[in-house]
């Protein structure tokens, strides 16, 4: 070999090119469907609801109809009525179904957690059931139960005002839960709270059985009583587990669809009383086929949800629970 000169490279051998391909490239093979998926139905369709929400666009017509109207998608939902009448239903229903989910859900974790140790499984399940449960047949049991003429509620009312000592303190005529202003959010919110109280109990459960029992213990030999060790051991050291439910809450309950679509139908019940932003998101797209003003509309959702969710961040987050603020 003259001076100067390198040494020819060695040529691998099939087997060991294929063990550098297997080493290097078939970890990004195997992960690639889910980046690949992800794309499709989860990245393009928010790109492309970006790009629609500045466009006039009519989906009967087309692509080739789009017109960019800049922000005016924006402005026409902001100066129209109905918007903020959807979002004031949708405040109001979100409010009155979510304080009672965690007002309810603490509590009743705390107590199947210190007192039905033994059945814990089991009863959580039972509460668990109706979050798992088709929200279809939820609603339409509720539409029963809150009937004019034959509902379950009303003939319970009947039944308590038939009693001599108790019967005057409640109405003398069946009421129309469902075509009434007063009761038809309400309404609504009742089945949101039924639906998701189990899944509350276990998100508590959960923070519940990451706090050491030492604290319990010590407590009890202190004289604490049980509301004592609820109020100043389970809330403080609950508040992470608490952040995450209320943030899974308010991002929930402020997209509420399917409960007031099918208890009040899709013209939102009377004086719309019902019709939540999401609900006249989907009219507008869907009766009156304006799929630009539908995509402005659910970017305008999305900055509220961020804008309560960064609130939410503050009351709950780490920063306040570490005392930092």
């Amino acid at each position: 070999m003259r001076a100067g000169t390198s040494a020819a490279t060695p040529r691998l051998s099939l087997g060991a090119r294929w063990n550098n391909f297997q080493r290097r490239y078939a970890p990004y093979i195997f992960i690639s469907p889910f980046f690949i998926l992800f794309a499709v139905f989860g990245l393009f369709p928010i790109v492309f609801s970006l790009y629609l929400s500045f466009h006039e666009w009519q989906p009967a017509a087309g692509l080739g109809s789009m017109e960019f109207v800049g922000w005016r998608n924006f402005t026409d939902n902001l100066t129209d009525p109905t918007f903020w009448q959807s979002l004031r239903n949708t405040a109001v229903i979100a409010l009155e179904s979510g304080i009672p989910q965690h007002l309810i859900a603490i509590p009743l974790a705390f107590a199947i957690h210190m007192g039905l140790r033994r059945v814990q499984g089991l009863v959580t399940a039972l509460y668990f059931l109706p979050y798992i449960t088709s929200v279809v047949a939820i609603s339409v049991i509720f539409v029963t139960i809150f009937s004019w003429q034959y509902g379950v509620l009303n003939v319970l009312l009947t039944g308590l005002r038939n009693l001599p000592l108790i019967g005057g303190l409640f109405p003398a005529e069946k009421i129309n839960w469902l075509g009434n202003r007063e009761f038809l959010q309400p309404a609504v919110a009742s089945v949101v709270v039924w639906r998701y109280v189990g899944w509350n109990v276990v998100l508590y459960l959960s923070g519940l059985q990451a706090i050491p029992r030492d604290l319990y213990e010590a407590a009890s030999v202190d004289g604490a009583t049980t509301w004592q060790q609820f109020r100043h051991i389970t809330l403080p050291l609950l508040r992470p587990i608490m952040f995450v439910a209320v943030t899974l809450t308010l991002i929930g309950n402020l997209q509420l669809f399917e409960e007031p679509y099918i208890i009040a139908g899709d013209s939102g019940g009377i004086g719309n009383m019902a019709l939540t932003t999401v609900m006249y998101m989907y009219r507008t797209y869907n009766f009156y086929s304006d799929a630009g003003l539908a995509a402005a509309m659910s970017w305008l959702l999305f900055i509220l949800i961020g804008g309560l969710t960064f609130v939410n961040n503050r009351v709950f987050g780490r920063g306040r629970l570490s005392g930092s603020d």
